[in-house]
This record gives C-alpha cells, structure tokens and sequence, in this order.
C-alpha cells in the first residue's frame, strides 16, 4: 500500500534562501530542457529523449557549479522524466503542450529518500540546504519505507515535504456498523440515509468579499512590479486558505464517515454537468464533490468498510416507500408522495433510494470482501 504524507516545514531564514535558490536552478534546468525539445522540434520536426537531455545537463552541471551546483543528479533525472512525460501527453492529444515556468508556477523538487535529501527524527536533510525542521503533526508508521520525498513551495510562500510511503496492507477486523446512503449534493452537501443532513460550507463564497477586494487591488498594480507582486501574493494566500478549509472539512467528514458504517453507498456521478452548467460551476468547484469520493475510496481501506458505487438514475424522482415516480424541479425540496403518502427532506428520500441499490449491488458482488465495488448492470 502507498500512502503520501504531507508535513510543514519550519526552515531557517537562511535555508529559506537556499531553497529558494535550489527552486530557481532548477526551474532553469527545467525551462531549458524544454527550450532543447521545442528547438529540435522547430528545426527537424524530432523530439530529442530523456536519455540525450541527462546526458547533456550532466555534464553541464559538472561545468557550472555556480549555476547548478546545488541540483541533486537524481532530482534532476525525476525532472527530466517530468518533461518526457508531459511530452508524451501532448502527443497523445491528452493534454496541451507544455509550457514554461516562471518562479511562481515551479512548486515542486523531487528527491530519492537517502540520496540528497532524508528525514531523521523532526529534521529533515536537503543537500546543500541543511536540516531543515519538520512540524510532524502525525508520527511516521512504524515499518513504513520512506521512497520518494517531494519538496514543494506553496503559492503563499510557505514550505512543505510530501512523503512517499509503502506500508504493509492493512489486515482491519470487519466493520460491525451499520449500512448508509449518502446523497450529495449543492443545497445540503451530504444526505444521509439515517435523515442526517450535512450542511454547505461554502467556503469560497464566504472568503469572495475578501478576494474581490485583493483581486481589484492587485488589478490596479502595475504587472510584474513589486506592488504587484504583494497584491498577487495576498491574493495567493486567500485562495490556499479556503483549499486547506476545504480539504480539512472532508479528511474530518470521511473520516467519520468509514468509522461509523459498514457500508457506505453513493452515486456513481460524472461531476462534468455541474462544471458545465454556468449557475453551478462555481457552487460545483467550492464543494469538491470529487474529493470527497477520492478520500472515501482510500480510508475505508484501514477500517474495514465498503464503499458501493451505484446508477444514480432516478435516485431523487423514485419514492422510497413505495417505488413510484415522483416528478419534482431542483427547486423542489420537499418529497412527497400522492401513492403511500411518504414525506420527507428530498435529499434523505435520495439517500434512502441509494442505500437501497448499494445494499443490493452488495448482495450480487463477488467477491464480497472486496474493499471497493462497483455496479453491475442498471437496477
């Protein structure tokens, strides 16, 4: 199992500069690299590999010490394979051609744990840079083997060092709680089938005051000075602050989630209506319905919980009493029943209906003790 750990780092104003220096010869390295495959492309209609890039930095990075001294030679071929990579995507036609990076685009250093850069007790080891402090707010797990570490820069200015684990895979006890549906949603986030309602944060449309007036100031500086460079900077900070809110919310919510229930049922939704949709895309982006499900798949793994995707067709139309149609527009809240006169929050009538998929999506999966399952054919 491979887990990734993310700590805060506490460097010194000194290592501070150093690893802002670190950051900036290899941003150079970086944009140089892709200068060489756009030159050859432009002259020969050829790319030019990894193999004859490395071969080229190395022996540059050997003949200017001052330029790129403090590059790792491990850290620099993880680098190159990013630029293959991106490459390789855009002749594929999954993604557009790569582009250059300013200092304020290039975030990340990657490392071989023991080679340049490796954590021993709260310190961290970063060649050239020193040993930088780590807040380990969480303990490293006994027997984990430490593989990549990955140095990143966040847009606010703050350090951070992402941990490569692979752990043993987890053996947990089967979970003795009971069954929920989850419906989400934009008007309550979560509805479970239990009746509990999940209120929206909305953390971005709480924080837009605040970014609006950043935005029109930064709108104002002259680009690329240095007054506008601080606006750029605040605005950065404001933003990073609601993703940490955001992310915090669903870690606690999934959390809770995997501990409490056996099996926990959602929709299998294709979020891309919600993005397209101009009245939803802005709610859709705040919620971070997609991270809460990539978090749900991952943590019932350590407790011994299921997750069951199923169809979502007619989830908030279908009574859960009794199974008729019950035709009703977004700004309906309230289900109600003309057939066996159910009434309850729309959303909970919705959770219910998937509870009762997933319960038999269970039933027909094979093999049972699969951690993740997913629907067979439409029920």
């Amino acid at each position: 199992m491979i887990r990734t750990y993310k700590y805060r780092l506490s460097p010194t104003k000194k290592q501070g500069h150093l690893l802002t220096a670190l950051f900036d010869q290899m941003q150079t390295v970086y944009n140089d690299a892709l200068n060489e495959r756009r030159w050859y492309w432009r002259r020969s209609r050829c790319g030019v590999s990894y193999y004859a890039q490395w071969r080229r930095i190395r022996d540059e990075r050997h003949a200017l010490p001052d330029e790129m001294g403090m590059l790792n030679a491990t850290s620099v071929q993880q680098m190159l394979r990013r630029v293959d990579k991106a490459y390789k995507a855009f002749y594929q036609g999954k993604r557009g051609a790569p582009r250059f990076k300013g200092r304020n685009r290039f975030k990340s250093v990657e490392y071989r744990h023991g080679d340049g850069c490796k954590l021993t007790g709260n310190r961290l080891y970063v060649q050239h840079v020193g040993h930088v402090k780590v807040r380990l707010h969480r303990a490293v797990p006994d027997g984990a083997d430490i593989r990549q570490v990955v140095v990143k820069r966040s847009a606010g200015g703050k350090w951070y060092v992402c941990l490569q684990l692979h752990l043993p895979d987890p053996d947990p006890a089967a979970h003795t709680g009971p069954a929920v549906g989850v419906d989400v949603g934009l008007h309550s986030l979560l509805a479970l089938s239990d009746g509990t309602l999940v209120d929206n944060p909305r953390w971005l449309r709480a924080s837009l005051a605040n970014l609006r007036v950043a935005q029109r100031r930064m709108a104002r500086r002259k680009k690329f000075g240095s007054g506008w460079r601080k606006a750029a900077r605040r605005v950065a900070v404001l933003q990073e602050s609601v993703a940490n809110q955001r992310r915090d919310f669903w870690h606690k919510t999934t959390t809770d989630l995997t501990r409490r229930y056996s099996l926990i049922a959602v929709e299998d939704l294709n979020l891309a209506f919600m993005l397209r949709n101009g009245s939803l895309s802005l709610s859709a982006h705040d919620a971070a319905l997609g991270e809460f499900r990539q978090m749900l798949d991952y943590k019932v793994a350590n407790t011994g919980s299921r997750v069951v995707a199923v169809n979502p067709h007619n989830t908030s139309q279908s009574c859960s009493g009794c199974g008729v149609i019950v035709g009703k527009s977004l700004n309906v809240r309230v289900h109600h029943c003309p057939d066996c006169g159910l009434t309850l929050d729309r959303d909970v009538n919705a959770a219910l209906n998937i509870l009762t998929r997933g319960r038999r999506v269970e039933a027909l999966t094979y093999p049972v003790g699969d951690c993740v399952a997913s629907e067979a054919p439409p029920l």
